[in-house]
């Protein structure tokens, strides 16, 4: 197993392709964790917390395009996690690159 922080920080990083492209920031991470999990030093780890990080921002999305129609705090909620979705992956690239452990919040455990 070799020690590989660039694709730590690639993998995270990663997550921002939904920005640039539309697609891709789910997939991409899901492909690098999937095939480097057992070749890189806590790769297995950083992208438990990624998935984990993706399925619960998918899940709250779908949770406020109800509440657009209900109270209009759907906005709000999908304002709030376009935001996370941005500031969180830079901010886990650079723990990453320092060899920091990952922490994504309202991240809900799907993975273990």
């Amino acid at each position: 197993m070799r020690k590989d922080r660039s694709l730590l920080v690639i993998t995270h990083l990663s997550q921002l392709l939904d920005i640039i492209t539309g697609f891709g920031g789910f997939i991409v991470p899901l492909i690098l964790w999937l095939t480097q999990r057992e070749r890189v030093l806590a790769m297995d780890e950083h992208g438990k917390s990624i998935m984990n990080f993706q399925m619960s921002m998918f899940i709250y999305a779908m949770i406020c395009i109800p509440l657009i129609l209900l109270f209009g705090l759907g906005v709000l909620g999908l304002i709030i996690i376009a935001i996370l979705c941005f500031v969180f992956p830079i901010l886990n690239a650079i723990k990453a690159s320092n060899g920091e452990h990952p922490s994504y919040p309202l991240s809900l455990q799907i993975i273990k």
